[in-house]
């Protein structure tokens, strides 16, 4: 019985630090063929980041799924034949934000 309240007590202690672990992604550092390689969930999510972020980079405050889905196509289109360089380096020289 005390080997088994010393169990639960050490896993109550154990498992809340687990709970809070967390990962931290640079998001710039993102090359392209990682990009291509991404599952499809895993690009949908960072396309739809990276077009939030440069859409308040050059003051839209709206957006256009037509337009969002044009530029994703586009952006894999222009990575094909960049695959070292970054995601974030070729949004950039598209839209003229540095």
């Amino acid at each position: 019985m005390r080997i088994a309240a010393i169990s639960l007590a050490f896993a109550m202690w154990i498992l809340p630090g687990a709970g809070n672990a967390q990962m931290t992604v640079d998001m710039s550092a993102i090359r392209c063929e990682q990009y291509l390689a991404m599952a499809p969930d895993q690009a949908r999510d960072f396309s739809a980041w990276m077009s939030g972020w440069f859409s308040q980079k050059i003051g839209k405050a709206w957006v256009d799924l037509v337009a969002y889905e044009k530029n994703i196509t586009n952006v894999k289109a222009w990575c094909t034949y960049h695959p070292k360089d970054t995601v974030m380096s070729g949004l950039q020289k598209s839209t003229g934000t540095q």
